[in-house]
This record gives structure tokens, C-alpha cells and sequence, in this order.
């Protein structure tokens, strides 16, 4: 049985992804494998028509957490004054990898899954103490879309620069690379652009990879690999299937109308699943408007627990995702990325009735 996944990331991939992951055998010193790393940056860059001669996309192994590390380690500079947005574990993160890195940083903290305190924001920036803002474009403990536009113009209004981890909403959910106070983004193949792991991307201004800041990191500094790929070259190993496969996916989203589709996509088979449990007396943790189109979290049933209704839904073909930390026994989170067909759709609300009336 194939098995649909409703996590967000990795996702189920098409046959054509699947097919480029396994096509040949590539050197990464080869001629053959830097015209893939060019054909990939491009269409990476062009996603949200990113200026190239502005942008450039830097392609580094590893998960998406990498190109967050990577972005923070790389592009802060030793006097950095950081301002962490925290909401969930992915905000926590940041504030995880500023002290580890030795980044002087302060956090603007709400509770997992509530709004952040734009007008709180203000005033810190307006302090004239913050110098750069962190924050999470799609908070996935709670499947909560964070305002980025709004965040962006108040750095640039504040002259405070942002770097963005958009991991979980790159290509699939409008970002504001047209603000001058966005520097950069964090990526990663295996959500949104339907990729497989092992691949991580930061898009960043180029100004901000020309700062000559000490490296924290040897693998992870993003001027190193930015570098050696504008010379049609690379560092270290990079992770040459997944980058087969990535190719494949950028063609399947273009073909399939970019970003904006893709969002569209993603909105329908959310609200498809949300149709299907208000039926069940099922209620969606955050409301539809506040959430992204990528994910949704979910109550968990009266009288059942997760691991009855993961397992339940698995024998189905169904695998979805829990709640994180003090949460895990209250929420299920249920993503729609990946090659979600509408015969998956019927099928999982066949497997809603089934194990959720049972």
C-alpha cells in the first residue's frame, strides 16, 4: 500500500520526482552535475521572480534546520543585536541557535500558537537597540501563519534587518522578498517544492553575503558554498540526488503555475479535510484565516488518543502528524503538501468515518 503522507515534510512525491532521484550515477565534480546546480539555482531565484543581479540562491546539504543554522551562523555580524519572534518550537529554535552561535539576542515571546504582538514588535524596534529581527514565516506546531509582509515593514520602516525562516512556506506562500529590510530565507526541498530531504537552500541579498563576517561554522557558511557555486563549483559533497530530484520538482511546479497554484492546491485539500472532521464533530485548533494553506492542527477527539487515531488512519495508507510538547496529548496536525491526488482525498475521508466513528 502506498502511503500518503499528511506530515509536514517529508512528502509523498510524484513518479517523475522519483524517477530523477534514481535516473544516473552523477559526479559532483563533473560538468553534467554544475550544469544541474545552475538549472536549480535559477529556477529556485525565479520562483518569486527574485532579481538575480539582487539575489542569490545557495544550495548547502542537509535539512531545513541547516539552512536556518546556516543563515543565522552566517549572515549576523559580531555586534548584531538579534530580536527573536518566538510562538512555537520553531521561533525556539532561532533563540536556540543565536545562543549557540553567540549572537546577543532578546525574544518577543507569545504562547504556541498565538498571534506575535506586532504593535510589541514597534516598540522594540523603535528603541533603536535592534539591529536584525529573526522570526518563522509558518509556525508548524500549530500550523499558524505568522504576518511576514507586516514584520518585514516594520524592520524596514525601523531600518532593522529580517532573516526569515520560510522552511515551511517557501513556494507555496507569498513572501516579501520586495522589502528592503528582508535579507534572507531559509528553504528546504522536501516541503513545499515537493523535493526529497537532503537538500536545504538559503535565498539571500547578495550585500548581506558580502559582509565578511568571521565564520562560525565551516560547513555551514553560506559565502563559502555561495563562492565556489558562482564559479561552477562546490565545498564540499553536496547531496547530488536530491538535487536530481529537486530539478524535477521545479519543472512539476512550474508546469503545474508556481507558487500562487500551488497555494491554491493547498487551500483546497485543507478545507477538504477540515469539511471531513467538522462532519466527525472534529474542530480545527486555529482558525482557517489564521493558519497556512501548507497546514492545519486539529483537536484531537473525545475519548480518543493519538495513538489510536494515527494508527488507525496508517492501516488506511494515512499518516499524520502529533502535537508537539505539552500539546501532544491535545492536537493532531494534518499537512497537505506533496502528490496529494482528489482519489487520496476520498479515500482519506473513507478513513476518517472508519477509524473516528469506530
Amino acid at each position: 500500500m502506498r502511503a500518503i503522507l499528511l506530515s509536514p515534510g517529508p512528502v509523498s512525491i510524484s513518479e517523475g520526482v522519483r524517477r530523477a532521484v534514481t535516473r544516473t550515477d552523477l559526479c559532483h565534480r563533473e560538468t553534467e552535475f554544475f550544469d544541474l546546480q545552475d538549472q536549480v539555482i535559477k529556477a529556485l531565484l525565479d520562483i518569486y521572480q527574485c532579481k538575480h543581479m539582487e539575489w542569490a540562491a545557495v544550495l548547502i546539504g542537509g535539512s531545513g534546520t541547516s539552512a536556518v543554522e546556516a543563515m543565522m551562523a552566517s549572515l549576523l555580524p559580531e555586534d548584531a543585536r538579534l530580536l527573536v519572534l518566538e510562538n512555537g518550537v520553531y521561533g525556539e529554535r532561532l533563540s536556540k541557535l543565536a545562543g549557540i552561535h553567540a549572537i546577543c539576542y532578546q525574544v518577543l515571546k507569545a504562547p504556541w500558537g498565538a498571534e506575535i504582538d506586532l504593535h510589541a514588535v514597534a516598540e522594540l524596534l523603535a528603541s533603536g537597540e535592534i539591529s536584525h529581527v529573526a522570526a518563522v514565516h509558518h509556525e508548524t506546531t500549530t500550523g499558524r501563519l505568522n504576518p511576514a509582509a507586516e514584520i518585514a515593514a516594520l524592520c524596514a520602516e525601523y531600518n532593522v534587518q529580517l532573516l526569515l525562516d520560510a522552511v515551511s512556506s517557501f513556494a507555496a506562500e507569498s513572501i516579501p522578498f520586495g522589502s528592503s529590510s528582508l535579507q534572507a530565507i531559509a528553504a528546504t526541498s522536501n516541503k513545499c517544492l515537493h523535493g526529497i530531504p537532503g537538500l536545504a537552500m538559503v535565498l539571500c541579498r547578495r550585500d548581506a553575503l558580502a559582509q565578511n563576517i568571521e565564520p562560525r561554522s565551516l560547513s555551514l557558511h553560506l559565502p563559502l558554498w555561495a563562492e565556489h557555486q558562482a564559479r561552477r563549483s562546490t565545498p564540499f559533497t553536496p547531496a547530488v540526488n536530491a538535487m536530481l530530484g529537486l530539478a524535477q520538482a521545479l519543472r512539476e511546479l512550474h508546469k503545474q503555475g508556481g507558487w500562487q497554484a500551488r497555494r491554491t492546491r493547498y487551500r483546497k485539500l485543507a478545507a477538504d479535510v477540515a469539511a471531513s472532521l467538522h462532519t466527525l464533530g472534529v474542530k480545527q485548533w486555529l482558525p482557517a484565516d489564521e493558519s497556512s494553506c501548507v497546514l492545519r492542527s486539529y483537536h484531537l477527539p473525545d475519548g480518543l488518543a493519538y495513538a489510536e487515531l494515527h494508527d488507525g488512519l496508517k492501516q488506511h495508507g494515512f499518516i499524520i502528524y502529533a502535537g508537539q510538547g505539552d500539546l501532544a496529548g491535545q492536537m493532531f496536525r494534518i499537512s497537505t503538501m506533496g502528490e496529494i491526488s482528489d482519489y487520496d482525498m476520498a479515500h482519506l475521508e473513507q478513513a476518517f468515518q472508519s477509524v473516528i466513528v469506530e
